[in-house]
């Protein structure tokens, strides 16, 4: 296996560059994996696809306005991608700039239309909020501390933080939000939930499928290309995720009744994959079957903390039976993700078809059902 085997072509017309309204009417394609069939539809109709009995496990993560902008003590820019919080002061966050060394000094900046609006500091005559690099991580990673928590900040410096691709500004940053996003923490959004409309939530639950949450910080390592020739070399960095009791229970009893369990987007797959290795995992070393959460009926347990599950073909899911995704960019750990899933040659196949049927491809774009 190669990193090569991951790549396709591409042309820039097929980036979806802004969302579609509305979010259900964006295109979907249906892929089976038992026939290799392929079928077209429209997302709202996506409960055809769907029994009751099934499973809807989303992500609730909330994209944190994340990039902002300082200034150094000489007046040059820098921009922070803040992408996760250490504590109360600290962030591991993306720097852009020269000399971005231990113990330099940034001053966050705001335009002139916000900055009247910002509580003021009465010492330095501006709105008071300062950054110090405090260590120098891998690459264009700092660790940053600021003098005082930012998350206050975020309405009048923070921005969203749109991926490279996409070059038109949003009108509205909430286009960028899933419609059930309720904890902040991620620097991405978990883009195959931007479809759902609460309408279809409710019609999908009226029909008998169930509705989970999970929640996985998205970190932007999830999108970057693998760079390494060998697609097992490459180190994904972790990130951050929790499956609460209330979900576990439910997979639990969906399982047991013969239904499906349904990852909407690739970070609900790791999360509720990561969750799965772990419940295992504890099973194997305690060995304790009177244990309630490590009962021999259960799939899973609860599971908070970080995960780096990389999955590649070979890896045998666990919990996933079926996955609602958007398309992935090439030689992307997201891609490899689904080919395990459904097979390279497959997914492959179905870009392809989707490129002659002019699918709209990545964040904004369209989506595929993989049964």
């Amino acid at each position: 296996m190669k990193t090569s085997d991951f790549d396709y072509h591409l042309p820039p017309a097929f980036i979806a560059q802004t969302p579609i309204e509305p979010r259900d009417s964006s295109r979907l394609l249906i892929l089976k994996r038992d026939t290799g069939t392929l079928e077209h539809s429209i997302f709202r109709d996506i409960g055809e696809y769907l029994h009751p009995g099934d499973l809807l496990v989303v992500n609730q993560t909330r994209v944190i306005p994340a990039r902002i902008f300082a200034r150094k003590p000489t007046g040059g820019r820098v921009e922070l991608l803040l992408l996760r919080r250490e504590d109360l002061l600290t962030w591991e966050a993306l720097v852009g700039g020269k000399g971005m060394s231990v113990g330099k000094q940034l001053v966050v900046e705001s335009d002139d239309s916000r900055r009247r609006e910002l509580p003021q500091s009465p010492k330095s005559g501006d709105f008071g909020l300062r950054a110090e690099i405090v260590d120098v991580l891998e690459g264009s990673r700092r660790r940053v501390r600021f003098n005082e928590p930012i998350e206050p900040y975020f309405p009048k410096v923070g921005n969203v933080p749109l991926p490279p691709y996409i070059h038109e500004k949003l009108a509205d940053p909430e286009r960028y939000q899933t419609v059930y996003a309720r904890d902040p923490g991620s620097a991405a959004a978990p883009t195959a939930g931007l479809h759902f409309t609460p309408r279809l939530l409710d019609e999908l639950q009226s029909q008998g499928v169930g509705l989970a949450y999970v929640t996985l910080h998205v970190g932007l390592d999830t999108f970057a290309p693998v760079t390494e020739d060998d697609p097992a070399e490459h180190q994904i960095h972790t990130e951050w995720c929790d499956l609460s009791q209330e979900t576990a229970d439910a997979i639990n009893r969906t399982r047991q009744a013969g239904g499906r369990v349904i990852a909407v987007g690739t970070t609900s797959v790791r999360t509720l994959e990561s969750a799965a290795k772990t419940t295992k995992d504890e099973r194997r070393a305690t060995n304790d079957i009177r244990s309630p959460v490590l009962r021999p009926s259960s799939f899973v347990a609860q599971f908070t903390g970080p995960t780096s599950c990389y999955i590649l073909p070979g890896y045998e899911f666990k919990l996933v039976d079926a996955m609602i995704t958007n398309f992935h960019l090439p030689r992307s750990t997201l891609l490899m993700l689904v080919s395990a899933f459904a097979g390279r040659e497959a997914i492959l196949e179905a870009y392809e078809v989707a490129k002659r049927e002019k699918y709209r491809f990545y964040s904004f774009g369209d989506a595929m059902l993989i049964l």
